[in-house]
């Protein structure tokens, strides 16, 4: 289980690198904290339940991020 949140390391720290290079540099950052954040959790050697439990909590305060984000903050359409 350690291992997957070392890949989940990999693929935000790619999301990060393509976020960079598109000149979006506030979500670069997020997923460079989100980076560090499941790599430091992937050398932790922690039980298989609590990784589930970490997990769990992080897709929790991602729904509820992203929810209040569509619902209150995202302007609709398609233009810049």
């Amino acid at each position: 289980m350690d291992r997957m949140f070392r890949v989940l390391g990999f693929w935000t720290a790619i999301f990060t690198v393509m976020f960079y290079v598109g000149h979006m540099s506030a979500a670069a950052l997020i997923f460079a904290c989100q980076t560090a954040f499941f790599v430091v959790l992937g050398y932790l050697k922690l039980s298989e339940r609590m990784y589930i439990y970490i997990f769990g909590a992080y897709l929790t305060v991602f729904f509820i991020g992203f929810t209040y984000y569509s619902t209150f903050l995202l302007v609709p359409g398609f233009s810049e």
